[in-house]
């Protein structure tokens, strides 16, 4: 029997504490924008991006036109892409799909939206990658502390998350 409770809390400590799903309710209309990309758990396409800014353009369609300017390392020449997100079916929720390459979507999961969407998080149901976005350049410190302690509790391998060199913490 102590043997099976051992094993029991050994398997649970091992599970995230919340679940890693996408918000219940996202306004399209104010989640269009500018948002600055601040720490990440890069995609292949961010891998050693710095300074990167996406805007979110939501078109006639329903789905967001985007457009991701960054710099490379060691190097001061900005750079674009042009990418697509798409709604889930509802258009209400945080579930989306990203698309780089056509046709290939990519699930992209709002997983924490400040209620005044001054700031998002951004994950995947695999927890293969994080975003942490603000419509500003910075963060107060305790604010990201306590995103990254959310994250964690999620499941996410937050000593992975790099920063995109904007401004520093507050």
């Amino acid at each position: 029997m102590k043997s099976i409770c051992a094993l029991f809390l050994f398997i649970f400590n091992l599970l995230p504490l919340e679940k890693n799903a996408p918000i219940s309710r996202l306004d399209l209309k104010k989640y269009s924008g500018t948002w600055y990309s601040l720490y990440s758990i890069p995609t292949i396409f961010d891998k050693g991006s710095r300074e990167t800014t996406t805007k979110y353009s939501l078109n006639k369609e329903g789905y967001f036109d985007v457009l991701t300017t960054y710099k490379k390392p060691h190097d001061e020449q900005t750079y674009s892409r042009n990418s697509k997100m798409f709604p889930s079916d509802t258009g209400s929720n945080g579930e989306l799909k990203a698309q780089f390459i056509w046709p290939i979507k990519v699930d992209y999961w709002i997983i924490e939206l400040a209620d005044d969407y001054n700031y998002v998080v951004v994950g995947h149901p695999d927890r293969k990658f994080l975003f942490i976005m603000s419509r500003n350049k910075n963060m107060p410190k305790k604010q990201y502390e306590e995103i990254i302690a959310r994250c964690k509790a999620k499941g996410y391998d937050v000593s992975k998350l790099t920063s995109q060199h904007h401004d520093k913490l507050g």
